[in-house]
């Protein structure tokens, strides 16, 4: 199995405040570690923030089928205000899992995630 580090940034998203949008999805025979998270405020006013992790996956000991959660729900950011999501957590994601941000103003965030990718 080879281990590959990658970052994984987007300069502004969502396209459309209140529609979550895909910033990573795990590919196929592939098992990714988030190792970090980082949200940048890029508007003139505060606004906040959501990350979700979509899953439609199962395992882990449980019969049922993973659905999709928040890693974090309405996260204040003040203006140029960032923040680390995940606080020294890791996130394993499946093949096909995703990782979603939103946010209350459409483009107004810069997103900067580390993860390692097994395969």
């Amino acid at each position: 199995m080879a281990n590959t580090f990658k970052v994984v940034s987007h300069d502004v998203m969502p396209a459309s405040a209140g529609t979550p949008e895909d910033l990573y999805t795990t590919p196929g025979s592939t098992t990714t570690v988030v190792l970090g998270l980082v949200l940048c405020n890029v508007h003139t006013a505060q606004v906040t923030a959501d990350v979700k992790l979509v899953s439609d996956t199962s395992g882990g000991g449980r019969a049922a089928t993973n659905t999709t959660t928040f890693l974090a729900n309405d996260i204040p950011l003040a203006v140029g205000q960032s923040t680390s999501v995940l606080m020294g957590a890791k996130i394993v994601l499946e093949t096909t899992d995703k990782i979603q941000i939103d946010c209350s103003v459409a483009d107004k965030l810069s997103v900067t995630m580390s993860i390692m990718e097994i395969t």
